[in-house]
């Protein structure tokens, strides 16, 4: 087993392409949204190389028909109904106060009225002042609330209006009673994330474990147990000191047999492949970051950088945009320059094409 192998198992295992959208979505198990939206939203840029044909807000235009949910996974995203059932119902850490608890039910029982309910209804009705979000700017308290129901399961997201939840009630689940049941539901959503991430180092196995605390608090305990289970069960290898983990059904030097590894590709800043930065930096020896909330001065890459990837390697990066059907982009290379290879600048010019399309541009 070398690095390249592993290497070429994570590329060959995230990016092959499904038949559609839902079955891109079930393979996955997850995937991370992202509301900046350049070139396009994070969930687009991701599913794009999974889905033939699909264009940016294909997902959007689609949720309602598909049997997917938004929550709060790892991050927050979109995943299948029955995963999403094994987070529910959340104990969050934290009760709400009276007058909290008190304005969440008159909040919970506007939308039941109404079936569906928009932030900007809720808010017009109750007319509440503004509250800090989680980046630091204001949001009215009402939209707030609304998220917060949404977490702890009393509503779901039924469809979004211009990129803004769109909220309908419900169906409340029954906890799950027992340690066995609970260890399953725990080892359940270890696997989930595993499977999207791997082969993932030992250090980030733990970092997921972690992170799937806030999304299922009622399961910290189990998730703490799942995690030894999950390190005594998968399968590793140990390569320059790191352990490595992925699951036991699959192997790291067969999977990447039928893959298309001369094709390049644009990849999300939070695609699977991308994502894990400790996993990033071992596999292609330099450092990836996404700088949008990074002041101007100090950014080295761009505002939203997309990772480019050629072969076995992710070589550089790229910003792109789409003006008035043209795509423009700035393109930086690790080694200072663009690969001397008339199929790299073959298959440079069918991404960008790719990327034009996806993004609203008619096909050239």
């Amino acid at each position: 087993m070398t690095l390249r192998d592993l290497r070429r198992f994570a590329l060959a295992r995230s990016l092959t392409p499904s038949a559609s959208l839902s079955r891109a979505i079930e393979r996955l198990g997850f995937v991370q949204a992202d509301p900046i939206r350049a070139p396009a939203r994070a969930q687009d840029l991701t599913l794009r190389h999974r889905v033939p044909g699909y264009r940016a807000g294909d997902l959007e235009r689609r949720y309602g028909r598909l049997a997917i949910e938004e929550d709060h996974f790892v991050n927050y995203g979109f995943l299948p109904r029955r995963h999403v059932d094994l987070m529910h119902p959340r104990e969050p850490r934290r009760d709400w106060d009276r007058a909290t608890r008190a304005l969440a039910a008159r909040v919970l029982a506007f939308v039941q009225e109404r079936g569906a309910a928009h932030p900007r209804e809720v808010d017009e009705h109750f007319a509440r002042g503004s509250v800090t979000n989680y980046w630091g700017g204001s949001s009215s308290a009402t939209t707030h609330l609304l998220d917060a129901l949404h977490f702890r399961g009393h509503l779901r997201v039924v469809r979004r209006e211009a990129g803004v939840r769109v909220y309908a009630p419900r169906a409340r689940l029954h906890a799950a009673n027992g340690r066995e049941s609970k260890h399953a539901r725990a080892d359940a959503l270890l696997a989930l994330a595993v499977g999207l991430y791997a082969p993932l180092p030992r250090a980030t196995l733990g970092q997921l474990a972690s992170r799937l605390r806030y999304a299922a608090p009622q399961l910290s305990t189990e998730l703490g147990a799942a995690l030894e289970r999950a390190r005594a069960t998968l399968r590793h290898a140990t390569l320059d000191g790191i352990d490595w983990y992925w699951p036991a059904h699959q192997d790291p030097r067969g999977a990447a047999e039928s893959f298309d590894f001369e094709a390049v590709r644009f990849l999300a800043p939070f695609d699977p492949v991308v994502w894990d930065r400790r996993r990033f930096e071992a596999f292609w020896g330099w450092a990836y970051r996404f700088e949008a909330y990074t002041p101007v001065r100090r950014r080295k890459l761009g505002y939203y950088a997309l990772p480019l990837a050629w072969r076995d390697a992710v070589i550089g990066w790229g910003n792109v945009t789409l003006r008035e059907g043209s795509l423009e982009s700035e393109l930086g290379y690790v080694a200072g320059r663009a690969p001397r290879d008339r199929v790299f600048a073959r298959e440079l010019d069918a991404e960008l094409e790719r990327m034009r399309v996806f993004l609203g541009g008619v096909a050239g």
